[in-house]
C-alpha cells in the first residue's frame, strides 16, 4: 500500500475560497432552524398567544394553553433587546426568559463581544430548582462558523441562498437536515435522527405552503413512525389575529387528536 501527498498553495486556497463565495452559514443553534420550521407544530387542546410590545426595547408574551390529555399550563415570556442592530433579526444585548406556572425558569443572555464574536449564557430551572447551566463562544467567518460549547459536537455544513445541507455528529448519535426553498410560496424539508444510546433512527418530511393573497400558511408532515399531520393558520386582517387548526395521526397506534390557537398581536 502507497501513500498519496496532495500540495496547494496558499494563495490559490485563498482564490477558491473567494471565487465560491458561500455564504455565513449562521448560528450552530440556527443550522436546523429552516429545516424544522417547514414542518407543522403539533397541536392539541387549545392554545391562546397574546403578544403585547411595550416599547421598542421590551416585549411580552401570554400563553395559556388547555389540554384534554396534558397538564394545562400558563407562560409568561419577557425579551429585552438592546440598540447595537446587525441584522434585521439580531439585536445585542438581548436578554430573553420564559417562566411558567410551575416556577419552571428558561433564561438566555446572548451579547457581541465584537463584530464576529457573539456569546451566549443558558439558565434553566425546574420546579423553582436549579437545573443547568450553558456558555457558549461563536466565532462568525466569511463563510463558516466556530462554536465552542460543553458538548463541542463536530460539524459539517454546507449552505446557499435557497437550501441548505446540514449534519451534527456527536457520541449519542447523529442528525442530519436538508432544507430547500423552491419558491416564495413552496419550502420543503428532510429530516434524519439516529440515536446510538436508544438504539433508535427516525426519518421525516415536511412541507411548507404560503398562500399571500388567501393570507393563509400552511404546514404538512410525514414521518417513518406513520405519523402524518398538518396546521392551518389564517390572519384575519386588518385584526391582529391569527388562527392556526391542526391534526395529527398515527397509523401506527391508532391515535388521533386535533386543537387549535389563537394568537393576539
Amino acid at each position: 500500500m502507497g501513500n498519496v501527498l496532495a500540495r496547494a498553495s496558499p494563495m490559490s486556497w485563498r482564490s477558491q475560497r473567494k471565487e465560491s463565495s458561500l455564504p455565513n452559514p449562521g448560528s450552530f443553534d440556527e443550522l436546523h432552524k429552516n429545516c424544522k420550521e417547514v414542518f407543522p407544530q403539533q397541536l392539541e387542546g387549545v392554545k391562546l398567544i397574546i403578544n403585547k410590545t411595550l416599547s421598542s426595547h421590551f416585549q411580552v408574551s401570554h400563553t395559556v394553553r388547555m389540554s384534554t390529555i396534558g397538564l394545562s399550563s400558563y407562560h409568561f415570556n419577557a425579551t429585552y433587546s438592546g440598540d447595537r442592530q446587525l441584522s434585521p433579526t439580531e439585536t445585542f444585548p438581548m436578554l430573553t426568559g420564559d417562566l411558567d406556572n410551575a416556577g419552571s425558569l428558561n433564561a438566555q443572555i446572548l451579547y457581541l463581544l465584537a463584530e464576529r464574536i457573539r456569546t451566549k449564557a443558558v439558565f434553566q430551572t425546574q420546579l423553582s430548582k436549579f437545573l443547568t447551566w450553558q456558555f457558549d463562544g461563536e466565532y462568525r467567518g466569511d463563510d463558516c462558523t466556530w462554536t465552542l460549547t460543553l458538548g463541542n459536537p463536530d460539524m459539517v455544513n454546507e449552505s446557499a441562498q435557497n437550501w441548505m445541507a446540514t449534519l451534527n455528529v456527536g457520541y449519542g448519535g447523529a442528525h442530519a437536515s436538508y432544507y430547500h426553498k423552491a419558491n416564495e410560496q413552496i419550502q420543503v424539508g428532510v429530516e434524519f435522527e439516529a440515536n446510538t444510546r436508544l438504539q433508535d433512527t427516525s426519518f421525516a418530511f415536511g412541507y411548507h405552503l404560503n398562500l399571500p393573497k388567501a393570507n393563509m400558511v400552511f404546514k404538512g408532515s410525514v414521518d417513518s413512525n406513520w405519523c402524518v399531520g398538518g396546521v392551518l393558520e389564517k390572519k384575519l386582517p386588518p385584526l391582529p389575529v391569527t388562527l392556526a387548526l391542526g391534526a395529527f395521526m398515527n397509523h401506527w397506534k391508532n391515535k388521533f387528536h386535533c386543537g387549535f390557537s389563537i394568537m393576539v398581536g
